[in-house]
């Protein structure tokens, strides 16, 4: 399974870089290597009665480990077309319910969203053709054959479920893109992928508990592993539905409407009488200016509310002051798509806005930006 995911900080143990993209394997990780190791210990036993018990252990425990690196060449298809495209690719992170590929921008246009999601599966259906193809030339009753016959398997199995039509599977993410082309409205395929997401979520639930009642049979790991499955989908369908509330907002963020008159103040000015002036001329945002009128910095809103009263007579505006680094410095006619992606490149509290001629038009805050999104 895959999707575009949120960074996480810790992702794991670093495990090497193919292709220049870092992979990390999940401490969780070995929680599903040792329940494989044991779950296929037994059918290594009794497919191979000839080997010792520590042995069928080991061959288990090597299945665990090349399921694995067929997940990561799985995710590493979805990170190469990316790439293709110029999408930045942060990292692959193998964890227990299989692998995530972190791109950090979506596809420009339906048809790379397609081949980006559909190369994962394809990749492992091909893993599963080989697999089955080399299967008919070795012995199955060794080691190697065993081993090939429960890949091919495995592999046929990703590949068909990553192509249920739901996100977050590669399956649901080829729907969006279906519905993106359709509509023109890459929200409206992200919404009805969700929600197919979640009916499909219900439906892995559902079956086999279903199956389960009406053949009188007790639950089994099968509906445990169900109920896991679901649970992931769900949570990632609801996550894309969040997400494709948030962008919708976009187009309605426009950096001219949302911009904080300013006053211009050289860095020595007392904050309290920098503030004065900001009152008197009805302006939300102090820029820091040196003798020439040039701008050097923009005063830090959350600096100045920390800032007691007390003090600020003997604080100076310059001191509260972010210097005004060049990615710090917009266009005032940003909007949209474009001002979001300026301002996640260089995180900060505030932003100059600048007409075309380099004239000050005034500050973009962040906070003003957050409120456009949570509704506030």
């Amino acid at each position: 399974m895959s999707s575009d995911s949120p960074r996480q900080d810790n992702p794991g143990l670093r495990m090497g870089r193919p292709f220049g993209i870092p992979v990390y394997v999940s401490p969780t990780w070995f929680i599903v290597a040792a329940f494989i190791t044991y779950s296929f210990q037994g059918v290594v036993a009794s497919w191979l009665p000839d080997l010792s018990v520590p042995l069928t252990y080991v061959v288990a425990f090597v299945f665990a480990v090349l399921l694995y690196v067929s997940v990561l060449l799985h995710e590493l298809a979805h990170c190469v077309v990316a790439r293709m495209y110029g999408l930045p690719v942060r990292r692959i992170t193998l964890y227990l319910l299989g692998g995530v590929s972190e791109i950090e921008r979506e596809p420009q246009t339906p048809g790379r969203e397609f081949m980006v999601a559909f190369a994962g599966p394809l990749l492992s259906l091909g893993l599963a053709g080989i697999g089955f193809a080399a299967s008919q030339f070795i012995d199955p009753g060794t080691i190697l054959g065993v081993l090939v016959f429960q890949l091919w398997g495995a592999n046929l199995i990703v590949g068909v479920f990553n192509l249920l039509p739901g996100l977050p599977l590669d399956g649901g993410r080829m729907l969006r893109a279906g519905v993106w082309k359709v509509t023109r409205k890459p929200v409206s395929g992200t919404i009805a992928a969700a929600w197919a997401g979640r009916v499909l979520a219900v439906a892995l639930v559902a079956v086999p508990v279903g199956l389960a009642l009406v053949t009188g049979q007790s639950p089994d790991l099968m509906i445990i592993w169900s109920v896991l499955l679901a649970a992931f989908i769900w949570f990632g369908a609801t996550q894309a539905l969040r997400g494709a509330r948030v962008r919708a907002r976009i187009p309605g963020v426009n950096a001219r409407a949302l911009a904080r008159r300013a006053i211009a103040v050289t860095g020595d000015v007392p904050l309290a009488e920098a503030l004065r002036r900001a009152s008197e001329a009805q302006a939300g945002a102090m820029v820091v200016v040196d003798h020439d009128g040039h701008p050097t910095g923009i005063v830090n809103e959350v600096a100045v509310e920390a800032t007691p009263e007390s003090r600020r007579p003997w604080v100076t505006a310059g001191s509260l002051a972010r210097s005004l680094e060049p990615s710090l410095v917009l266009a005032a006619d940003l909007e949209g798509e474009p001002l979001i992606d300026a301002m996640r490149e260089s995180p900060a509290g505030e932003y100059l806005l600048v007409e075309r001629g380099g004239e000050i038009f005034g500050v973009l805050a962040t906070s003003d930006v957050n409120r456009v999104f949570s509704g506030v």
